[in-house]
Parts: structure tokens; sequence; C-alpha cells
């Protein structure tokens, strides 16, 4: 009988050591919480885990254990790498070193046994960590992880490596696949995988448990949308009796908003458009605009004003939301009508998502870039398909 997904993560985790744990950029409730979960789950394994974001984190989980640990960087090796070109020598050399004690300094002479090295040949780098296993966690392909991708390349290339998610969109692209689009978020389906590695020992404690629950709630917005099921519930119960601090939760994601991202809130709203023959709606925010109400995008969350007001507005299609992101900006969508498929419209700036929630991120100079991303949608709309009827609403993660 052939091992299913899940019983193969089990025993490629048991039988690593050093392990990264790796989410998709514009990070939200669940792949932050999923992250944070997984990563106290192996560590009471005695495994050695570094996590890793390469984007802004939504400081609304500031509170969950572990949060300062989440890197926007995978930290160089001790080691150098010394790179040779090699075109117009070959790759026949002599390698020699000379210790010059008194100046603290060693040279290291390259020598050719045909043509001439110059310096443009040589590149000195640092190396990458070396790990025994990549977990992608919410992240339906790995060019989600963001702008560090091209970067990793090798790393992920010579590494074995392990996806679980809930996204119907996920390309299939690790090693392990674990793709469960019932599942309401990535964190319930990492209930049962915790239980699986602890097999004699409970894993599944409160702190666990808060980080799981916090994503199951993110992504099924506090179980008021269509993609909460029977057994998301019983899940969720099952987080509670474990532990989980759900009031804790409710208080710093649904209940506390500061004075400036009220103001920020309100900016946002003051910039609504109706597109009234494309029946849809957006609104935007600078940098600069966020700074005259005392936010910073980086930092105080735009992620309610979307999913709290901006998706309750009627008689439209779906709702945008555009975000000045460094040299970027950054794209949310919410339909309004759940047939619509929103994901459809992600897909053309590259993007992806749920088919009711969904995202993408475009470079370039904000206005300029905001113009060209509903010039776009406006043009291409009439292409986008329609989701079947019944559809369960997923948000986007």
């Amino acid at each position: 009988m052939e091992a299913t997904p899940k019983s193969q993560i089990a025993e490629l985790v048991r039988s690593s050591q050093n392990i990264l744990l790796l989410s998709h950029a514009s990070p939200d409730g669940d792949s932050i919480g999923s992250s944070l979960a997984f990563n106290l789950v192996l560590k009471k394994m005695g495994k050695t885990v570094d996590m890793a974001i390469f984007d802004n984190l939504d400081q609304s989980c500031s509170f969950l254990p572990g949060f300062s640990d989440i890197k926007n960087d995978i930290a160089a090796s001790s080691d150098l790498v010394i790179t040779i070109d090699t075109k117009q020598t070959g790759e026949e050399m002599k390698l020699g070193q000379k210790k010059m004690a008194e100046d603290h300094k060693l040279v290291i002479v390259v020598s050719p046994t045909k043509g001439v090295l110059v310096p443009e040949d040589v590149v000195v780098t640092r190396s990458r960590p070396k790990y025994d296993l990549v977990v992608f966690l919410d992240c339906s392909e790995a060019e989600r992880i963001g702008d560090k991708f091209e970067e990793l390349k090798d790393l992920l290339f010579e590494t074995p490596t392990v996806s679980i998610d809930h996204h119907a969109t996920n390309s299939y692209f690790a090693k392990v696949n674990w793709v469960d689009m019932t599942a309401a978020s990535t964190t319930e389906m990492l209930v049962s995988l915790t239980e699986s590695l602890g097999r004699n020992e409970n894993y599944l404690d409160a702190d666990v448990a808060t980080c799981l629950l916090t994503g199951l709630m993110f992504d099924t917005g506090s179980f008021q949308n269509g993609n909460t099921t029977p057994k998301s519930l019983t899940v969720a119960a099952q987080l509670v009796a474990a532990g989980a601090r759900q009031q804790e939760i409710v208080e710093k994601i649904y209940m506390t908003r500061s004075l400036v991202t009220l103001k920020l809130w309100g900016k946002i709203l003051s910039n609504i458009h109706e597109e009234k023959e494309n029946n849809f709606v957006w609104a935007s925010i600078s940098n600069d605009e966020a700074k005259k109400v005392g936010a910073d995008l980086d930092t105080d969350g735009t992620g309610g004003v979307m999913d709290e007001l901006l998706k309750t507005v009627s008689g439209v299609d779906f709702v945008l939301m555009l975000k000045e992101n460094g040299d970027s900006v950054n794209g949310s969508l919410r339909s309004v009508d759940k047939t619509f498929n929103v994901s459809e419209i992600s897909k053309l700036f590259g993007g992806g998502g749920h088919i009711v929630a969904s995202g993408f991120k475009v470079k370039g100079e904000y206005q300029p870039t905001v113009d060209l991303i509903i010039e776009k949608i406006k043009t291409q709309l009439g292409s986008v398909p329609k989701a079947t009827q019944g559809v369960e609403e997923i948000p986007q993660s």
C-alpha cells in the first residue's frame, strides 16, 4: 500500500535534523500561524529550525509565541564560495596558498594551466546553510515565497522539499505535496500531522494550539465564511480543549485597533472608486498618504479594512485594494458576488489564490502601476469566467 503524502512528510521530518520553514509573501494569519505552530512542534522533537517569510509581517499576530524568531532572510553560513569563470582558461588549475603571519593574511594563488585569469573572472560569495528538509507552508507555488526565490533556487533544487497547503491552485511543485482543498486552512491540516508526529508524545500544547487556532480563525473569518465546515468546528473545539487561548486571539486580531490604524482605514475608505460599467469597487493607499496620518504600511494593518469593510459593499462583483509596497504595488481581491472568480484576475498579474479571495504583486512606480492595473482589469473583465455556483468561500492565504 502506497504511503499517503502526510505519512511521507512525517517520515521525512523524523529523518531530518536541520529544517527550513518557508511561507508566502504578503503573509496572513494562516501562513504565520502555521509557521509558528510547526516551528514549536519541530523544536519539541529536537530539530534545528529556521523560519523565514520574505515580507513584512502582520503585526496583529505579534502576540503569538515565536513571532520574533521569523526571519526575513536566510543567514549565510561561515563558508566562502569562490566561483571562477573558466571560459578563457579551461578548468585545469593549480591552487596554492601562502601564509603571511605578520600581516594576519592568507594568500590563495590560482594558476590556470592556460590563458590568463583577471579579477572579473572571480566572484566570492557566502554560502547558504545546509538543510535536510525545506517545508513550504500555505504556499501554492515555490515562487510565492517572494523576491528571494531566485536566490534560493540552488538550495531548493539540492534539498528535499515538502508542500503542505490547502489552495486549489497548488502546482504540486515539491518532492512531496500534501494538498487538501477541503481544509479551511493550512493550520487545520497541521493538527493531524502534529498528532502523527507525536506518536506517544503530546505536542499539541497551549502554545501550539493557539498558533493553529489563529490560522483557522483567520482563514474562516472567525467561522463566518462559507468555507467553515463541520470538521473546521470540530478541529477548533479540539484546539480549545488543548488550551488554545481563543479569547486572546479574538482580542488581539479582531478587537484591538490602534488610533493610527483607524486613521489609515479612514484614508483608504476616502480613496474608494466605483467602476460602474465593470461592476467593481477599488481603493488604494500610498506610503506618502499613510505617513500623513502617522501610519506605516509595513506595520499598521490594512487587511482588516479589506475583510471587515470593503467586502461588505453590495451590488458589485468584487472589491480590490491596492497598496504601495516598496518598489511594488500589492493587490488584494475579494468576491462580493460569490460566483465571481477573482483568482482569474490575480492571474493577469502573476498572482493567485482562491476563487473568492486572491492577491498579486506588480513591480513599478506607485501611481503609474495603479493606473496600469485598473486599466488592465477593465480591459480583461470580459474574459474572466465566473466560478461554479455554490463554491465554498475560502479567504486568501
